[in-house]
């Protein structure tokens, strides 16, 4: 996979506490079906063989759709399973400590809860960043406070990177989020909660699309 022109536009953050039941594998299914063009896996509670069976099974299908996978903070998964990146936020591993171990096998996307922490990332080497939250959202309870779509712009002002905004999007927002200078939205609950994820999924891509042509 091509780890220099990744389409960050739909990206889906796994969390099977809100999956109803269903697998992973389902709801990430589902979401690619619906248009979904980026994956992270996030498990905060499982043992770690668990949570690499459920990357390998996602990683097989993704690769058949050329879809890439993101780990969630764990280096070793990511390594063990060969990912095509991992996400880390403010406190995980520090950027350096994981560039000097992964080098330039896979991509490190960075969260940035200020326009210090974006700045920053982009001078580390990271080769995206996560702007959250942009919303308050009940997915993530350690959050900083929102930076809202004026925190994005400024973001966007100051750094090249692609941006991915996170945090209490839906489809209600979605759009302002791309028209503000995000490059994509991450969505938890919006695609892994419903009732028809690919629908979903389906509704999110063609607001982003939209936006896009604005």
């Amino acid at each position: 996979m091509n780890l220099e022109n990744i389409d960050y536009s739909l990206y889906i953050v796994t969390d099977r506490g809100l999956s109803s039941g269903r697998t992973t594998l389902e709801i990430v299914k589902a979401a690619v079906r619906g248009g979904a063009t980026c994956v992270q896996l996030r498990e905060k509670t499982c043992l770690t063989l668990e949570f690499i069976e459920q990357a390998l099974s996602v990683k097989e299908y993704l690769r058949e759709h050329n879809i890439p996978l993101i780990i969630n903070d764990r280096l070793d998964v990511a390594q063990a399973v060969q990912a095509d990146g991992v996400h880390l936020g403010q406190t995980d591993m520090p950027f350096g400590m994981a560039k000097a171990i992964l080098k330039d096998s896979m991509i490190i996307g960075i969260s940035a809860e200020s326009l210090e922490d974006a700045i920053k990332a982009e001078k580390g080497g990271a080769d995206y960043i996560g702007v959250s939250p942009i919303f308050a959202t009940p997915t993530k309870t350690d959050t900083a406070p929102p930076l809202g779509l004026e925190g994005l712009r400024k973001i966007r002002k100051a750094v090249r990177l692609p941006l991915v905004g996170i945090g209490g999007l839906n489809k209600d927002n979605a759009g302002e989020v791309i028209k503000n200078g995000a490059d994509g939205i991450a969505v938890v609950s919006a695609i892994v909660a419903a009732d028809d994820p690919e629908k979903a999924a389906g509704e999110l891509k063609k607001i982003i699309n939209q936006a896009r042509m604005i």
